[in-house]
């Protein structure tokens, strides 16, 4: 539950800088589908990408709806001891009580979920999807928002590795 509360506090921060990652323009990287970016105060650093495709759907029929931004993260903060947290955003409120699935190339993991944000349980957890990331082509990220609406958000992992290793040298 302690880890859950760190990643809630840590999920609102980042959305904070990366809404002014946007504005400032601090990234430091460019890796083919992902891009780093550092911020201070606190010392923030992060891997982040966007999905490639992104299909709703709602009573098996696909349908348009409005979304805010749709990241996917890895990041790391040296004064909280967070190396490599995975953290999703998925641009709508996702529906209480239900889980998140992220889909590495068949190897499946369950994020829990708070408002917009998911994560994994624990540390733990995310080491283990950073490795298969590491070695994966593709991730999906499949959750429901709170009105019932489907969602599938496909992600590259072309240069994510490289990716990860700028944004952990860079907060070092």
């Amino acid at each position: 539950m302690k880890y859950i509360k760190i990643a809630a506090a840590a999920a609102v921060a980042l959305s904070a800088t990366f809404a002014s990652a946007q504005v400032t323009t601090n990234r430091v990287a460019a890796e083919k589908d992902w891009s780093v970016f550092v911020a201070q105060n606190p010392k923030e650093c992060f891997a982040v990408t966007q999905p490639q495709e992104t299909v709703n759907t709602r009573g098996g029929q696909v349908v348009s709806v409005n979304r805010g931004d749709i990241r996917f993260f890895v990041f790391y903060r040296p004064g909280a001891n967070v190396k490599g947290q995975v953290a999703f955003t998925g641009g709508y409120p996702f529906a209480e009580g239900r889980g998140v699935t992220l889909d590495v190339d068949g190897q499946k993991f369950t994020l829990s979920a708070k408002g917009e944000w998911a994560w994994p349980a624990d540390a733990s957890s995310d080491a283990k999807i950073v490795a298969a990331m590491k070695r994966g082509a593709k991730a999906t990220i499949t959750a429901q928002s709170g009105r019932g609406t489907n969602t599938k958000d496909t992600f590259s992992l072309s240069g994510f590795t490289k990716a990860v290793s700028t944004a952990a040298q860079n907060c070092s």
